[in-house]
């Protein structure tokens, strides 16, 4: 409720609510995942910060700026919890790239990471591949080569955090989606 309340304070409309949920569910199921596994993990923590990776989603469209910041600023203040606000600010790209395998391996990471990777699955409001969600960017985004070039690179890193999480929680997770908290496999 609180994060749903946050939702209508920030004025985040419908469809990015629609994102979040979805955003939510997957990474939820990867953090219940972790705990199966004795990762210090707290589920509930990174099930709000998937509901509030977009928080600053329509303030950055409406006036510019990093949804990502202004999102993980916002949620510092209103929750004071360092691990839901970093997920938010790390969602789109993490910038330590040579050491996927460890941040995952990380407990005080996994949030983000599990955040990073749930949003690169969920296109709109619905389940997409890694390959399926980014050919939907280039369309709506790549209209120069930097842009292009911006989008491959965060493919790739999403590929790297997608083998870095499935190494760690033991289950290809390409080949699945989730449902109120659980993996599920795709068929």
């Amino acid at each position: 409720e609180d994060c749903r309340a946050l939702w209508d304070r920030y004025g985040m409309p419908q469809h990015i609510r629609a994102h979040c949920e979805l955003v939510a569910d997957m990474a939820l199921a990867l953090a219940l995942k972790a705990s199966s596994l004795g990762m210090r993990i707290i589920p509930e923590v990174v099930y709000a910060a998937g509901l509030l990776h977009d928080l600053g989603k329509m303030h950055s469209i409406a006036h510019g700026g990093d949804h990502g910041q202004i999102g993980a600023s916002w949620v510092m203040r209103e929750t004071r919890n360092g691990i839901i606000a970093q997920a938010v600010l790390f969602h789109v790209h993490w910038p330590w790239e040579d050491r996927l395998q460890e941040c995952v391996e990380n407990d005080d990471h996994f949030t983000a990471m599990a955040v990073l990777y749930s949003d690169k699955r969920v296109k709109h409001d619905g389940w997409a591949d890694l390959d399926d969600r980014y050919a939907d960017l280039l369309v709506r985004y790549g209209v120069t080569d930097h842009a292009r070039k911006r989008i491959e690179e965060s493919r790739m890193q999403g590929k790297s955090v997608e083998a870095a999480l499935s190494r760690r929680l033991g289950v290809p997770i390409h080949e699945y989606t989730a449902h109120r908290g659980r993996l599920v496999k795709r068929t």
